[in-house]
């Protein structure tokens, strides 16, 4: 149910409260006022105002009140405008529940019959992060101290960040290194003290040839398992004409495997333990060990 999306020349308060009507009338079949009354602490008034301006400017025709549901629930046509109608901006919503709660007044979801898995906090203090952002938007080196397996104990580095990094699991930074004369992935949780920002730095994002190269994984099912199985794996993946073409950046390529659960070093042999497999792993090899 993908479907373009122009700009929307909504302020961004609004864009989220369109987006919310949205998703929650696609994937709970039911959105009343109270929804956005309770989900951003505005008055009844407002939310019926944002949902007919949604019907008006957004989506028109996309909700139709049902008097038996004392709600607005999804047209027979619906089609989205402000949002993909992905299954996952649902689940992610209901899945960081309580992480948002503590930015909006409640989510107003019923999460009685979902458990989701947390992972582990790995914080960083404001007063470290905060030179790291500014010297990625100014190109400036940064001396600060690293502490990794290797070097457990305090090391002095000085670094120039170009892109904080999400691999899914942990937070790191992309930043070129003085002392190893390469660019190199630096873990957030790692860094101590404050940072301190010195000079600009000519080596900027560009001249990172890993992170500006954009590459293509391509997976498929094990072929150890038989056509009934892989047409399982191809359901479960999406996969057109037997495989999914995932583009990425050269530099990720190993976190991108690892969150689909297989080892960038080696694969298995055995289909039941790693149902997918990399079909282009020799020319993603130069990446996989970085």
């Amino acid at each position: 149910m993908q479907t373009d999306q122009p700009r929307w020349p909504f302020r961004w308060e609004l864009l989220v409260r369109y987006r919310y009507i949205e998703t929650i009338a696609l994937w709970e079949g039911r959105l009343t006022t109270r929804h956005l009354c309770d989900t951003f602490g505005i008055g009844r008034q407002q939310a019926s105002k944002d949902i007919n301006n949604y019907l008006r400017e957004v989506g028109p025709g996309n909700l139709e009140y049902d008097k038996y549901l004392k709600g607005y629930k999804p047209a027979a046509d619906f089609s989205p405008r402000v949002t993909q109608g992905l299954a996952d901006e649902y689940l992610h919503l209901v899945a960081r529940n309580n992480e948002l709660a503590g930015m909006f007044e409640s989510l107003a979801l019923d999460v009685g019959n979902i458990e989701v898995l947390a992972q582990p906090v790995r914080d960083v203090a404001p007063q470290t992060l905060r030179p790291i952002l500014q010297a990625a938007r100014q190109q400036r080196r940064l001396e600060c101290d690293y502490v990794s397996l290797n070097h457990p104990d305090r090391e002095g580095r000085i670094i120039v960040p170009h892109t904080l990094v999400f691999t899914g699991l942990r937070w790191h930074v992309r930043a070129w290194c003085e002392k190893n004369q390469e660019y190199r992935d630096f873990v957030l949780s790692r860094f101590r003290d404050v940072p301190e920002i010195m000079d600009p730095s000519p080596h900027g994002v560009e001249g990172d040839s890993d992170w500006t190269t954009r590459v293509e994984i391509r997976i498929e099912p094990h072929p150890g398992l038989s056509p009934a199985q892989r047409e399982v794996v191809e359901c479960d993946y999406g996969m057109r004409d037997g495989a999914l073409a995932i583009e990425t950046r050269a530099r990720l390529v190993p976190y991108a495997l690892k969150l689909l659960h297989i080892d960038p070093l080696e694969e298995r042999t055995d289909p039941m333990a790693q149902q997918i497999v990399v079909a282009n792993r020799d020319a993603l090899a130069p990446w996989l060990f970085g």
